[in-house]
């Protein structure tokens, strides 16, 4: 190949596109991350507590998003919350509109 020869398209646009790409995995990083952070501050008032003393609980967030329908996404984080002694339709309404039109976040499949 000559230098003054045109390169092929094909690796700048590549370059682009996984560009792209990146920033839209940043922002639905920075997304479930904000919403990590919320879900932990509801549940210290849930439970009255520190962060630290909050019952070992876990909310899928990826679990909810694969699930069809937000009666069957509430039922499942009414069920995790289940010890809660205070009401927690506020927080459940609260992170069904949360993650309405979130992406899961796949893990990379290794080659």
């Amino acid at each position: 190949m000559s230098p003054m020869s045109p390169q092929p398209p094909g690796p700048r646009h590549s370059a682009l596109a996984v560009r792209r790409q990146g920033k839209y995995v940043r922002k639905e990083l920075r997304k479930r991350l904000n919403l990590e952070e919320w879900i932990l501050e509801q549940l210290t008032r849930l439970y009255d507590c520190q962060e630290e003393e909050i019952p070992e609980l876990e909310i899928d967030v990826d679990e909810l998003l694969d699930m069809e329908s937000d009666d069957t996404r509430a039922a499942r984080v009414k069920e995790l919350l289940v010890d809660c002694y205070k009401p927690t339709e506020a927080f459940i309404s609260g992170l069904l509109d949360k993650i309405r039109g979130m992406q899961k976040l796949s893990t990379p499949q290794k080659k």
